[in-house]
């Protein structure tokens, strides 16, 4: 070989193949890594385990599901190369073949049943609530009935990983949250917690490996602390940049601000129980329908967005944004209880409530853009009509589990609720649907809302195979939640990113950070 090359070539030529032979390969050369700095981190790497946003964004490197959903909520084939509705209540999912886990096992119709049935006994059962019966046709068809028609079984699916079935039973519950293996374009490199996750590529992916090779996600809770991370070259990208560094980061060379708008909706909920845990009376007044309308008339979501989220959010006019199903074409929640102070004071003292009460809110203070700034804009508000508020602020990390139904210890609320599936009936179902009525519903109601109107709407919208008719249903428990003041919509974020100039990320609506998604240039 030497012999080879010294006839034929230079001297020039000879050097340069010495430098070749001492230097590593060219594409382990050009392997692309990136850092992204996100505002908390992963609670859950267990798909099954729950459902917030930092856990959701890991759980779609590392999984797959049946139908996937594009940037702009589009519904298109994922592990499933095809499906139909064979009748009303009978639907067949054709897999790709040659779907690779990480582990190297193929992807089977076994693991699709595997991973239904067991997310039945999990956190996330809500997931599987309108599947009645799932069986193999053979190794890549799956048959899923459900127990009445249903027309957006196939938009559920696309937030249901699918697992591994002889990884879980090998490893067990507990390992799995801790090491995930699934189909995903990435796998878990190494993760310390609350400091850095690290993912590499996973080269056998089915639509083709990614670009990026290496991904380092870092958790900093802090948003000044984010942005003087990238200002120092500490990371690539952040997720949620603080309102008041944009203009200031605009102005830095090599580094670019991206916004969209966010289906993340700031609702507040109310308690409809009889006693209230942290109101000191014989009767919860927020059962007094008037109470709840004083309440959202005292807040004045407009002097919020423009003095705390400096103009960088959109009121929310509904529960959903007007793409969705279930949207309410002219009906403007802010517009049928606009802010009017005397009014509430009015509601106040005709409901008996003149001289107030006082009641905690419970609201995290590193989840959502400016959320404890926004809290105690709340409680001067809510003041002035003599409704004593106590701020009851705390990490994420503590939050979710703190307020989860039933709720105990909560009577007013401030928690962000997207729907990511196109569709009211996911959030409808779950935060507003009276509890312990209907197996898998009510799992987020954490106000104890109950009404056999709303229900029967809810029923009727998930006993239809059309979508159309499944609108109109969605439709009237809208108008009955916004009548009944189930909740005070606050307002849709506005998603903020920094990124360096040399980094293409394109945000989604759901504001789900894809690193296959993303490029290095």
């Amino acid at each position: 070989m030497k012999h080879y090359f010294k006839i034929g070539c230079s001297a020039l030529c000879a050097s340069a193949l010495m430098l070749l032979m001492l230097s590593p390969p060219l594409a382990a050369a050009a392997d692309k890594e990136i850092t992204i700095a996100l505002t908390a981190d992963a609670v859950h790497v267990d798909p099954q385990q729950g459902n917030e946003l930092s856990s959701n964004i890991m759980f779609n490197h590392f999984y797959d599901t049946m139908v996937r959903r594009t940037p702009e909520l589009e519904f298109v084939p994922g592990l499933a190369e095809s499906w139909e509705l064979k009748d009303d209540v009978t639907w067949v999912f054709n897999l790709r073949k040659g779907v690779k886990f990480h582990n190297g096992e193929e992807l089977k119709a076994s693991d699709v049943l595997f991973s239904i049935e067991r997310c039945k006994s999990q956190l996330q059962s809500n997931l599987v609530r309108y599947i009645a019966e799932a069986r193999a046709l053979d190794d890549y068809t799956v048959e899923i009935k459900t127990p009445q028609p249903y027309a957006v079984l196939h938009m559920d699916l696309s937030e249901f990983h699918i697992l591994n079935e002889k990884y879980v039973k090998e490893v067990g519950d507990e390992q799995l949250n801790l090491k995930p293996m699934g189909t995903g374009p990435y796998k878990l490199e190494e993760w310390v917690k609350e400091d850095h996750m690290t993912l590499v590529a996973f080269e056998d992916y089915y639509l083709g490996a990614a670009e990026i090779k290496k991904v380092t996600f870092r958790p900093i809770t802090n948003p000044a602390t984010r942005t003087a991370a990238l200002l120092s070259n500490e990371v690539d990208v952040i997720q949620d940049l603080a309102v008041r560094d944009v203009d200031r980061v605009k102005s830095t060379d090599n580094i670019e601000v991206i916004t969209r708008p966010s289906l993340l909706n700031l609702v507040l909920a109310l308690d409809y129980r009889d006693k209230s845990p942290t109101i000191d009376l014989p009767v919860n007044p927020m059962q007094d329908v008037r109470v709840r309308e004083a309440i959202a008339r005292a807040i004045d979501v407009d002097s919020i967005i423009k003095v705390i989220m400096n103009g960088l959010a959109t009121p929310s006019d509904q529960f959903v944004p007007a793409s969705h199903i279930g949207y309410v074409d002219g009906l403007n929640f802010r517009e049928v209880y606009p802010f009017d102070l005397e009014k509430a004071k009015s509601l106040m003292k005709e409901a008996g409530y003149e001289k107030g009460f006082t009641m905690s809110l419970d609201a995290t203070n590193n989840r959502y853009v400016n959320d404890q700034q926004i809290a105690q804009a709340l409680a001067g508000m809510l003041a002035k009509i003599g409704v004593t508020v106590k701020m009851n602020l705390m990490p994420k990390s503590n939050f979710f589990g703190y307020i989860r139904v039933p709720s105990d210890k909560s009577s007013f609320i401030m928690s962000g609720w997207d729907t990511p599936s196109g569709d009211a009936g996911g959030m409808y179902n779950s935060m507003m649907y009276s509890r312990d009525k209907k197996k898998g519903y009510g799992g987020a109601n954490r106000g104890a809302y109950s009404s056999d109107e709303f229900d029967q709407w809810i029923e009727k919208a998930d006993a239809t195979p059309r979508v159309e008719e499944r609108d109109k249903f969605l439709q009237e428990a809208t108008k009955v939640a916004v009548r009944d003041i189930v909740l005070i919509p606050m307002h849709y974020e506005q998603d903020l990113y920094a990124v360096k100039s040399n980094v293409d990320l394109k945000p989604r609506m759901d504001k789900f950070i894809w690193a296959y998604e993303i490029d290095v240039k």
